[in-house]
């Protein structure tokens, strides 16, 4: 079948998107050092003595070896590659600090050479996760990373991560959910009895509800993605509230890394084990939603094109949302222009009071 490329589906200048993208479960770090590859780059990643989290280029400017792919090299195996925040290279120990200069050569008694640096890039740890700041710019984070309160509050539970590996897939295809109301029965047993699409500059928004039949409960949902690779989704199943979290991260072009998590919140100020054991099989349940999805992707040609319907109208905006992350942050405003505000398909109603009740009712 083949992976279509960003160059197929015409998306811009770029070849991997501007924003915010996990890269590391935070608690792999609690094993040392982690070598990755994103966007087609090898990193160094790695958490300092005071628990800051540091991401480099990957290899040594003085001989190219990679800084964290050799566990067994001595100063790994003695615990001395880390020292403060600063990350000794394997092979001739040479010192890179947080910003990515040469600080220190432990046989040269000289100044480092100046041009001794690798890029270092933002990250921050929140959500349980490692999340890098990725553009092609080099520019500074133009948003925040996403976030939700529910994290910290202790009666919210769970909060481990599915790790499912790699997708043989251009996220574009996977964006294209948000739009897709009528995947939803079909697929997922859970048709739509109202659809809403809503932009607002980096954020995409889907709301929708109807009647869950595998697991006789009404669903209604309200999701978004805080630009192009995190997806939040705040839902209610019944009389249940959770939130459910995808995020993806292109590897290669058109090869991305997945994640997903769950958080419940229980019916006790302070979780009971019942609790958290419900909380895990609400994960497995949603785990088995997104691999309906998961299957779909692993079994289909890239969609290039849509063969839209009237009724289809809002892929086409999706795909436009999703241009501003391939082309120069200068000429994101365009695409966001073209479809910022609340849209929706003329076969399906629009969110009505029992939405937004719904919806207060998940945000309390």
């Amino acid at each position: 079948m083949g992976t279509a490329k960003a160059k197929d589906f015409d998306l811009g200048e770029f070849t991997f998107p501007r924003g915010w993208f996990m890269i590391a479960e935070a608690t792999e770090l609690d094993n040392g050092p982690m070598a990755v590859r994103f966007f087609g780059k090898d990193f160094a990643l790695y958490r300092g003595t005071s628990g800051r989290v540091v991401l480099l280029d990957a290899y040594c400017v003085h001989m190219g070896t990679h800084l964290t792919a050799s566990p067994s090299a001595s100063i790994v195996l003695n615990n001395e590659q880390i020292e403060g925040d600063s990350i000794r290279c394997p092979y001739h120990a040479w010192r890179y600090a947080p910003d990515g200069t040469v600080d220190d050569i432990p046989y040269f008694d000289g100044p480092c050479p100046k041009g001794a640096k690798l890029k270092s890039y933002p990250v921050v740890e929140q959500l349980g996760a490692i999340l890098m700041w990725h553009d092609p710019e080099d520019g500074e984070p133009e948003y925040d990373a996403p976030n939700v309160d529910a994290w910290e509050n202790p009666q919210w539970t769970n909060g481990t991560y599915d790790h499912l590996g790699e997708i043989p897939i251009h996220p574009q295809e996977i964006i294209d959910n948000m739009a897709d109301a009528h995947h939803l029965g079909p697929t997922h047993g859970a048709p739509c009895e109202y659809f809403e699409n809503e932009y607002d500059g980096h954020l995409y928004y889907q709301r929708q509800g109807g009647f869950h039949r595998m697991y006789n409960a009404y669903l209604t949902t309200s999701t978004w993605y805080t630009g192009p690779g995190m997806l939040i989704s705040r839902q209610r199943f019944g009389e249940a509230n959770g939130y459910e979290f995808i995020f993806h991260t292109p590897i290669e072009d058109g090869l991305v890394k997945a994640w997903h998590n769950n958080l419940a919140m229980s019916p006790n100020a302070r979780p009971t084990d019942e609790d958290v054991t419900n909380a895990k099989l609400a994960q497995e349940g949603a785990l088995a939603a997104f691999a309906q999805d998961f299957d779909i992707w692993t079994n289909k040609r890239p969609a290039t094109t849509i063969m839209a319907l009237p009724v289809e109208r809002n892929f086409r905006r999706g795909r436009t949302w999703y241009k501003q992350f391939y082309n120069p942050r200068s000429k994101a405003a365009e695409y966001q222009e073209k479809v910022n505000g609340k849209h929706y398909l003329s076969n399906l109603p629009e969110p009505g009071e029992l939405a937004e009740e719904l919806e207060a009712a998940i945000a309390g």
